[in-house]
């Protein structure tokens, strides 16, 4: 029905996938997902589990990922506003521990994939946020790791407004910088 636009980032891998949007009288539809689509972009991953979580302004959750069953992920905010994070973590990678972020919205409906191999997380923006998220493999509570959202080697530029009191579980505040962590090979 719908095709989609994708628009490929700096670092290889991370797409900001926008789908068309089809507006009336009633509101509104979109498709968010159509595995054609995707795959005539070059896009061709399977999605296992489907996630959701809402947080509050201030809320600032990852960076994460899986070490030995890694997940892409296909997120989208779809209520509110936030500011999503990816790091490569991938050692072979000529961006490795280089970062890319992009705001999601319910307004601007954008969609961001990140692959294999990237740390992941994001600030709300909004009063509140409904975000949700497509991954290639499933959560391994066993295996999960994490990188430090404030580490000066990769200076992540969060869009942290003046007086934003920042709400970090934690386990995320634990978390070491990209000397300390796992690297992809």
């Amino acid at each position: 029905m719908g095709k989609i636009k994708v628009t490929r980032c700096e670092i290889p891998g991370l797409c900001v996938i926008e789908p068309k949007v089809f507006y009336d009288e009633r509101g509104y539809f979109v498709e968010t997902y159509n595995y054609n689509d995707f795959k005539e972009e070059g896009l061709d991953m399977q999605f296992v589990q489907d996630n959701q979580s809402m947080s509050v302004k201030g809320v600032l959750r990852g960076l994460h990922y899986q070490k030995q069953y890694p997940q892409g992920k296909l997120v989208r905010c779809i209520r509110g506003k936030v500011f999503d994070v990816a790091v490569d973590l991938r050692r072979s990678s000529e961006t490795y521990g280089k970062w890319f972020g992009v705001e999601l919205s319910a307004e601007n409906k954008k969609q961001f994939y990140i692959p294999e191999g990237f740390a992941h997380g994001f600030i709300v923006l909004s009063d509140e946020a409904e975000f949700a998220y497509k991954c290639t493999d499933f959560y391994h509570p066993g295996d999960e790791g994490g990188l430090a959202w404030n580490d000066p080697e990769i200076g992540v530029q969060w869009p942290i407004e003046e007086g934003m009191k920042l709400i970090i579980s934690e386990k995320d505040q634990k978390w070491g910088g990209l000397s300390e962590t796992f690297a992809f090979q």
